[in-house]
């Protein structure tokens, strides 16, 4: 019974050429609803910000510029593609492989930001003011967040089309 459903489902190493229209479809579906988690998370952290007494955020530009680096993040750093075998093989002082080391910045990457979005929607929710540092702490933190996983993503997409 096992090997009948492992042969049905979606191997990730398989090409995007060699998955059916509906796999292709779902995947599409899948990293689109990523990309909308990731904005609702820099939404609900720039309105965070907005309501302290910071102007870090004073205009709807900004807000929609976090809207789309959160999305960004969410769409590169959560989905990665495979390693090529050679660097599943390389281990870091036995620690694990580098490919693991680029799972392991995505994966802090996304619990840094889903954090950081739940702190920001909790402090909305009870209609708490942020002070000047803790907005500052709270973009800082989102901000970092986002940004490791677009580098995840990114070296995750770079050494699978060079090998």
């Amino acid at each position: 019974m096992r090997t009948r459903y492992s042969r049905n489902m979606v191997k990730r190493h398989e090409t995007w050429r060699m998955r059916s229209p509906f796999s292709r479809f779902a995947h599409v579906v899948e990293r689109t609803g990523l990309a909308l988690t990731g904005g609702a998370c820099g939404l609900y952290v720039a309105a965070h910000i907005a309501r302290s007494h910071f102007s870090l955020i004073g205009s709807g530009i900004a807000i929609l510029g976090m809207m789309i680096y959160g999305a960004s993040g969410f769409y590169l750093g959560i989905d990665l593609p495979p390693a090529p075998q050679k660097l599943q093989e390389l281990s870091l002082r036995g620690l694990g492989s580098r490919a693991d080391a680029v799972e392991l910045l995505s994966a802090a990457g996304t619990f840094l930001t889903a954090v950081v979005a739940i702190t920001a929607v909790s402090s909305i929710i009870l209609d708490d003011v942020a002070r000047p540092h803790g907005a500052m702490a709270v973009f800082l933190g989102w901000a970092l967040g986002a940004s490791m996983q677009i580098a995840a993503g990114i070296v995750a997409r770079t050494r699978a089309h060079i090998s």
